[in-house]
C-alpha cells in the first residue's frame, strides 16, 4: 500500500501536529446565576457544580475565573420582583445591574460581561414577553427588551444577549443602545433558539418556567432548519454582531450551515440539559465525563462554532482538560 492514513496517527504528537479542529480558552464563555443578598453560594440541585451567587460572592468566583484566564461570562438575574409588565427587568436598581456595576468596579476591562436580556424571568407567568389573551405581544416586548438592554449598558455591559425569540427585537435593541451613545455596545442575538427539552434544569435555576401553555408561539420549531437560516439573516441585517445556536448538542447540523452562510462569529449554547445529562451519568459511573466533555467541545467548535458558552467551561481549564 502506498496510502497509509494510520501514519499521521501513529503517536500523540504527529496526532496534535496535524488536528484540524482546536479548542482555545479564549472561546469559552461562562453562564453565572446572580441573586439578591449576601453571602450566597447556593448550589442548583439540577445542575451539579453550578451556583445561584449573591453579588458579593459572585466577584469571589469570577476571580477564580480570570485567575484561569476564563475572562467572559454571561449573567442571569434571578428573583426579582414578578409583574405582568416585567417592569423590574429594566430597573436601574435590579440585580443583574448591582452585579455588572461591581464586576466593572472589580476587575474592569479584564472581565467581558455579556448579559442576557429576556422577561421570563421577571414576569408572573414565566413567559418571555408580555402577555395577552394568553398571547406574548411581540412589539410591546421588543420596548421592555430595548430598555433592558439599555439598563445593563449604562451599568457596563459590554455585549446585550437577546434571548427571546422576538421579531425585530435586534433592531429595537440597536436603535435603543445607539439613541443614547452605546453604539460601541455588541449585540450577541440567539438568532436560532429552539422551543426545546434541553432547558428544564436552567428553568430551575432561574425560575422562568412558563405557569401555563408553552413557548412554542415564539421560539423556534426543530423540524425547520430552513426557517432557522432566515431568522438569523434577519438578525444579521438588524444589526446583530453575532449568531447563537442554541440548544447545540443535538443541532450540529445548524450551527454548521449557519457556519456557512454567514460571516458573522457563530456562537452556541452547550444547555442545562446537555449539561446535567453529562453530569447525571458521570455521577452513576455510566461515562467517563472528562472525555464524553470534551468529545462535545470537540463537536461544537468541529460544526463551525467561534464561541461556546457551557457551564463546563471552568472544570475544563480548573481540570486542564484540554
Amino acid at each position: 500500500m502506498l496510502i497509509r492514513p494510520r501514519r499521521l496517527r501513529k503517536s500523540p504528537i504527529v496526532r496534535e501536529m496535524v488536528a484540524e479542529t482546536r479548542l482555545s480558552k479564549d472561546m469559552f464563555i461562562y453562564p453565572h446565576f446572580v441573586v439578591s443578598g449576601n453571602n450566597i453560594a447556593h448550589a442548583i440541585d439540577a445542575m451539579p457544580g453550578i451556583n445561584h451567587f449573591s453579588v458579593d460572592t459572585l466577584v469571589k468566583d469570577v476571580e477564580k475565573s480570570l485567575k484561569l484566564g476564563l475572562n467572559k461570562i454571561l449573567l442571569f438575574g434571578v428573583g426579582e420582583e414578578k409583574s405582568e409588565d416585567a417592569s423590574s427587568s429594566y430597573s436601574k436598581k435590579s440585580i443583574v445591574v448591582s452585579a455588572i456595576t461591581e464586576l466593572k468596579k472589580a476587575f474592569g476591562s479584564d472581565v467581558f460581561i455579556v448579559t442576557d436580556v429576556c422577561t421570563c424571568a421577571y414576569t408572573t407567568h414565566g413567559h418571555c414577553g408580555i402577555l395577552h389573551d394568553d398571547y406574548v405581544q411581540n412589539d410591546a416586548t421588543v420596548e421592555v427588551l430595548a430598555r433592558m438592554a439599555l439598563a445593563h449598558a449604562e451599568a457596563g455591559s459590554d455585549m446585550i444577549a437577546p434571548s427571546d425569540m422576538m421579531d425585530g427585537r435586534i433592531l429595537g435593541i440597536r436603535n435603543k443602545l445607539d439613541g443614547n451613545g452605546f453604539e460601541n455596545t455588541s449585540i450577541m442575538s440567539y438568532s436560532i433558539k429552539f422551543a426545546s427539552a434541553y432547558y428544564g434544569p436552567f428553568r430551575q435555576a432561574a425560575d422562568s418556567a412558563p405557569n401555563k401553555g408553552d413557548r412554542k408561539a415564539y421560539q423556534m420549531d426543530f423540524r425547520n432548519p430552513n426557517e432557522t437560516m432566515r431568522e438569523s439573516f434577519l438578525d444579521e441585517q438588524e444589526g446583530a454582531d453575532i449568531l447563537m445556536v442554541k440548544p447545540a448538542l443535538a443541532y450540529l447540523d445548524i450551527i454548521h450551515r449557519l457556519k456557512e452562510n454567514t460571516n458573522l462569529p457563530v456562537a452556541c449554547y452547550n444547555v442545562s440539559g446537555e449539561y446535567s445529562m453529562v453530569k447525571a451519568a458521570a455521577g452513576n459511573g455510566w461515562i467517563d465525563e472528562q472525555k464524553v466533555v470534551m468529545e462535545n467541545m470537540y463537536a461544537f467548535s468541529r460544526a463551525g462554532a467561534n464561541i461556546i458558552i457551557s457551564y463546563h467551561a471552568r472544570e475544563i481549564l480548573e481540570k486542564g482538560w484540554m
